[in-house]
């Protein structure tokens, strides 16, 4: 990985890069100006080929530094020490989606040790009350799938998570429907079912 330091040196050379395109531009049109129209015309169309270029390889120096900050900041993302806390066999989905303290369907997340549903997950709201309370820390948005950490606040992201999401929201093909007639599913706590009786 480049340091910052590294990276303001390469944007720094890119600037130079930039502004010396811009002075030989300069330096070339003055001198084509005792040419003739034919020669200035060409001597344009190149010094906005030699600019395009310029500018192009700029573009590819900044993006390659925009992939690397978000590379970066994608590592940094805290592994979330709850995972082992979750208890798939208590949550369901099939509940409305309100509140079990205030009843309001606004900002709703399922505890997913206990399974309850809280609103809100900053200082002072149901969610964040009750895992200081009751020591459950992981909580899922049940509008847009999204898995905080409370009360530290933070989005986990794991590949483990990807059933719990799946069955808050699940999407089915009409083929997929067609062959699920009289297939056996899993349900979250292990028990097998038949879909759609």
């Amino acid at each position: 990985m480049e340091t910052i330091k590294e990276l303001k040196e390469k944007n720094d050379f890119s600037n130079s890069i930039n502004d010396s395109s811009l002075q030989r531009n300069h330096s070339e049109k003055s001198n084509s100006s005792s040419n003739t129209n034919n020669n200035n015309t060409n001597n344009n169309n190149k010094n906005n080929n030699d600019m395009l270029s310029n500018s192009k390889k700029i573009k590819v120096i900044i993006n390659n530094h925009y992939h690397n900050f978000l590379k970066i900041k994608t590592d940094s993302i805290p592994e979330c020490p709850y995972l082992g806390t979750i208890k798939r066999h208590l949550l369901d989905f099939d509940f409305e989606k309100l509140c079990s303290i205030s009843l309001s369907n606004f900002n709703v997340y399922a505890c997913l040790v206990c399974g309850k549903y809280f609103q809100g997950r900053g200082i002072n709201t149901h969610a964040y009350t009750h895992s200081l309370v009751q020591d459950h820390h992981l909580f899922i948005n049940l509008h847009n799938q999204n898995i905080y950490c409370l009360p530290d606040n933070y989005e986990v992201v794991d590949n483990s998570l990807n059933d719990i999401k799946y069955n808050l929201n699940p999407e089915f093909s009409k083929k997929d429907i067609e062959n699920m007639k009289n297939e056996y599913a899993k349900a979250l706590d292990g028990t097998d079912f038949i879909p759609g009786k």
